[in-house]
Formats: structure tokens, sequence, C-alpha cells
């Protein structure tokens, strides 16, 4: 940090970029943390889409076990991100892309924070109307969009909250969701969506991965990088694994789908009950995104006050869900996966081979275009293998496809670990060029 930078009189949040952060959180206030917000209403619904990609309960189990510990890994190493250089997710990738360059991902990441955010309180509505009535939704969209706002205006006491409390009644809502659905005969598996596997494990993977821009927001408070890296990875790891599991199950049992999974589990005995706890804890995702939207924002304009940019963020995340509908769930999460799993691919290699954990975050970074264009060679990698159902974009990566393999791509070849592989070796054989000059890590400054 410069020698200008205001040390924090409390124990929360820096208000501004240039104040130190306070480093308050272990392994158990992070685990708590990253299963909170593992634990999620979408969790189910992507489980349930990954059933229909695969068309086996087995074999949507096993991509979702798959998927989600690629994308835990990923999420873990952005995690030290932020508790070895003290620094939010996108000023943390400063020392990826220069100060200027790290513009682009901080765009790119406050548009989806933006969407995520509208989509959580979306999804706590419309399952609180599952419980109530369809007239009551504006209140539930105004309350959620409150109360995530106020979270993300104290999140280091929101993370201690979570803890506490919501954890433990969770729990309890969750083992009380998987006996009512496992009690229930496994029924055969419809075959008229299927994909395949791996476009299944590709879907699990960019469920956890679209959090791994947000990591370092919260682990820049970690006390050690080892409570980073394992907080974050086995707390939404494991939690994501059984909500989508739950998801999958409820497919096999109950004879759902992802647009109905949610009315399936409110209509188990008592199902209601276990759901109004999770819509409650559905809140902190809400939270989660309107915060990182505040700390991506601060790569941009780290003067001010955080409090009235997360102020204004919820405001706007609120108004879209009133207005918006869900939308199409699957290609939205491609499209970031598409994006956020080779860049933080690169800057897991660049951080921990080619620059040895050195990075210069200050406002005086340097771009640096091995990086960059490793970037774009493992985008390019993943839209060749996945590329999606996007109105005109598809339809080029396709055309690519047919000529790079002479059809469809091989049935093994995954987009996932596929643009992960591709990137990180750029990463590191660009990373060579240029070596001789030392990365180091500079002050967190505007």
């Amino acid at each position: 940090m410069t020698s200008t930078a205001v040390r924090p009189a409390t124990t929360e949040a820096p208000l501004v970029l240039t104040t130190d952060t306070p480093r308050t959180l272990g392994f158990f206030d992070q685990f708590t943390l990253w299963g909170n917000l593992g634990i999620s209403l979408f969790g189910p619904v992507t489980g349930a889409l990954v059933a229909a990609y695969t068309g086996s309960l087995w074999q949507g189990l096993l991509a979702v076990v798959i998927g989600c510990g690629i994308g835990a890994l990923v999420l873990g190493g952005a995690a030290v991100f932020g508790s070895h250089t003290g620094a939010p997710a996108m000023v943390a990738l400063r020392g990826l892309f220069g100060r200027r360059g790290s513009t682009a991902p901080t765009v790119l990441n406050i548009a989806q924070n933006i969407g995520w955010a509208t989509m959580e309180i979306i999804v706590i509505s419309q399952a609180a109307v599952a419980v109530t009535s369809e007239r009551w939704r504006w209140l539930f969209v105004i309350l959620a969009g409150i109360i995530a706002t106020a979270m993300a205006v104290r999140p280091l006491g929101s993370v201690k909250l979570l803890r506490k409390f919501m954890v433990w009644l969770v729990l309890i809502a969750s083992v009380y969701l998987f006996v009512q659905v496992l009690s229930k005969p496994v029924q055969e598996l419809p075959q008229d969506g299927v994909f395949g596997f791996w476009p299944g494990v590709d879907l699990a993977a960019a469920g956890v991965v679209s959090f791994a821009p947000l990591a370092a927001d919260y682990t820049r408070h970690s006390r050690t990088n080892k409570a980073a890296f394992a907080g974050s990875a086995l707390g939404y790891g494991l939690a994501a694994i059984l909500y989508y599991a739950l998801g999958v199950f409820a497919v096999a049992t109950l004879q759902t789908d992802s647009e109905g999974v949610i009315t399936a589990l409110v209509t188990l005995p008592a199902g209601a009950i276990a759901l109004f706890v999770l819509l409650v804890d559905e809140v902190d995702e809400a939270y989660a995104n309107v915060y990182s939207t505040t700390m991506a924002a601060h790569n941009l304009v780290g003067h001010l006050d955080r409090r009235w940019i997360s102020v204004a963020i919820g405001v706007l995340a609120t108004g879209l869900a009133l207005m918006v509908d869900l939308g199409n769930y699957t290609q939205f999460l491609y499209l970031i996966g598409s994006v956020f799993i080779p860049l933080f691919a690169v800057a897991i290699a660049d951080f921990f081979v080619v620059s040895k954990m050195r990075w210069d975050v200050s406002g005086t970074a340097r771009f640096r275009w091995q990086p960059a264009v490793a970037w774009l060679i493992g985008f390019i990698a993943y839209q060749i293998v996945n590329p999606g159902t996007v109105s005109g974009w598809s339809a080029f990566w396709l055309d690519v496809q047919g000529k790079l393999f002479g059809g469809p791509v091989p049935g093994w070849l995954g987009a996932t670990y596929t643009s992960i592989a591709v990137s990180m070796i750029a990463a590191v054989a660009l990373g060579r060029i240029g070596r001789g000059r030392i990365v180091t890590s500079g002050p967190v400054d505007n």
C-alpha cells in the first residue's frame, strides 16, 4: 500500500479503493460464506438442466461432480488473487492486463453481475409466488432488492450474520428436501432434449465459474491464502454439487424439468417451509452480485464511496427485476462461461507460474499483451467446441467447427476443460516472452 493509504477505523470493508483492507476472515468464515452462496435456488434449476442434457441419472450426477469440481478449482485459484494482493477482483486483474487493459473484463463483469443480481431477485420473487400468490410478486421483488442492497452496504457484517445463523437453518432445510426427494421411486429420464455428457459438464462448471470474478472481492479480507483457497473451493464446490444433484434427483423422482423444479419441491410435504428458508438465504446471492458490481466499479472510480454505488446498483437490479422475465438461463450461463472460464484459467496460470504471485495492481500497471492473446485463444477454443445456440453468433462458430472437424466435435471433447487447458498452455508459453521484466506487487490506488 502507499504511505498515503488510510487505515480502517473499523473491521468493515473500506469505503474507497485506497483504504487498507482489514484481514478478519478465517477459513470457517469463508467456508460458510461460500457454502451459503453455493446453496441457491438456481442449484436445482441447473441440476435439472444437466439431467435433461445427459438424459441419465448417473451421468447427470457424474457431470455435476466433474463440472463443479473443475469450477471449484478455478474459483479457489481466483480467490488467492484477493488474499495475496489485498485488491478486489477486477483491480487484481491489473496485474494481468495493466490498469487500462483491466477495463475490458471490468465492464464485462459489471454487466454480468447486474444480470445475475436481477436474475436472483426474479428467482426469489418466483419462489415466493409459488408459496403465496402472483399478485404479491412486486412486493417480493422490492423486499429482496432492499435486503440485498442493505447487505451490500455492510458486507463483512453480512458474512458474520450468515455464519452465525443462516448456515444452520439452511442445512436443516436441505436435509429435509433431500430426504423427501430420495424417498420417491426413480423414473426414466426424458430423452428428447439430450445434448450429451460433456455439455452437461460445461453447464455445471459455468455455474460455479460465474463466481470466480467475484472471489477476490471477499477473500481480500482473508487472513491467509490457504484459508481463501480452501474456504471458497470447498464451501462453494460442495454446496453446488449437493444442490445441482438435488435438481438431477428431482427430475428423476418428481418427473419435473428445469422450469417446474421449484414448484415441484414446493408441493412436497412441508416443502413450502423448506423452500421459504432457502428463499431467505437466496438473498445472499443477490447481495454478492450487488457488492461485487460495486467492487468492479471501484476499478474505474475508486474514489467514490462504495455504499452509494451499492445503492445505485441495487435500485437498478430491482427495477430490472420488476420489468423482465427469467429468460434463457442456459445460454446465459454458457456465454458467461465462454468468457470467464478462459480468462481465469489464464489469470491462474500467469499468477502462479509466470509471475510467481507477483502482480502489479497499482494505478500505473502496464498493459501486457501476452495474457490478452492467451485469453482470446482460450475464448476461441471454447466457442469452437461449444458454439451454443445464440442467433447470429453460433452459426459462425458452427461453420468453423465443421471446417476443422468435418462435422460436430467428438463426444469426449468438452468446452470447459479444453478451454482451460488451451488457455493455460497459451498463457505459460506466451508468458515466457518478456519474462526479463520483473513483475512486482504495487500499491492499490486509482
